[in-house]
């Protein structure tokens, strides 16, 4: 038989694909002042890759917002300015050593600087007058991620209020804010990190190299290997060794663990995410670890 019409169905890939690209223009087209919350983690940069193919060959319409814990991987910045460098946009670093000086964050010694964040960003959002705020959150991530949708309102206190979400039947959102308000938007919300890995691996996309299997010192606590530097040391009995390991996902020095790996190209990486049956925040970040609904009571505070 004569095959009269083209098989036009997309692959899982590409319909995850055009749903964020959907959803950028959306934001684009309603919202007054977006900015891409940008940290040069895996997640971020793919939904930079997105961003900038949904506008292209225009320039990507909107600042990024990268918050700096003062305790990022030296990696992870090298490849946030490359990325800046190469689409010549704007980024706003908001500070969170200079949050304190400000007063706008309290160090009591003893809160992380990855919960430092919140006051950090939530100042920064209001100085620039910022409407939407675009995070690279997915569902599959962690519990409180999986109750959030697409459009997360936040109040005047940049505060998230779970009962309160609107409903994104049919994929239409409700963007409306009052003064004062401002919309987180998660155009990742349905990928997997798997998902995340197959798209790095098909656009050869530029990640940090801290993602792929080295050589480096680390010691264990805690149940994680964290690598031994400045701020972390080993105490009591604890020995530093050197292990192949690498980063499911980066953020603050003192909270992000590492695995052991041998995965040195993103395809090895495919293979070892395949078969993992824990996500990169419950195996690697300490801040997760504190209760069951740790990352749920910070996202309420104004947490990404």
């Amino acid at each position: 038989m004569t095959q009269t019409h083209s098989d036009y169905q997309l692959s899982q890939l590409d319909q995850l694909e055009a749903e964020s690209i959907h959803i950028f223009r959306e934001v684009a087209s309603e919202f007054e002042k977006p900015v891409l919350m940008f940290s040069g983690g895996k997640d971020s940069i793919v939904m930079l890759r997105l961003a900038e193919k949904a506008f292209f060959p225009a320039k990507v319409p909107f600042p990024l917002l990268q918050v700096d814990t003062g305790l990022d991987f030296p990696e992870v910045l090298e490849t946030r300015d490359s990325w800046v460098d190469r689409l010549g946009v704007r980024i706003v670093v908001a500070s969170v050593e200079d949050a304190i000086k400000a007063g706008h964050v309290v160090d009591d010694g003893k809160t992380s600087r990855n919960r430092q964040q919140i006051g950090a960003l939530l100042n920064a959002i209001e100085e620039n007058g910022f409407t939407a705020a675009f995070g690279g959150g997915r569902r599959d991530e962690e519990k409180a991620r999986a109750k959030e949708r697409v459009y997360s309102h936040r109040d005047e206190f940049g505060q998230w209020d779970p009962k309160m979400q609107r409903p994104e039947l049919w994929s239409l959102y409700n963007g409306r804010i009052h003064p004062g308000e401002h919309m987180r938007i998660f155009p990742l919300s349905n990928w997997t990190e798997l998902d995340i890995w197959h798209y790095i691996h098909r656009e050869q996309i530029e990640i940090p190299s801290i993602y792929f299997a080295h050589e480096r010192e680390v010691v264990e606590r805690d149940g994680m290997l964290l690598s031994v530097g400045n701020e972390i040391k080993p105490q009591g009995n604890e020995q530093a060794v050197t292990k192949m390991v690498r980063f499911r996902t980066v953020g603050d020095r003192t909270q992000t663990g590492c695995v052991e790996s041998e995965a040195t190209d993103t395809a090895s990486i495919i293979d070892e995410i395949a078969i993992a049956r824990v996500t990169e925040r419950g195996a690697t970040r300490g801040d997760d670890r504190f209760s069951e609904a740790a990352m749920e009571d910070r996202k309420k505070e104004g947490y990404f």
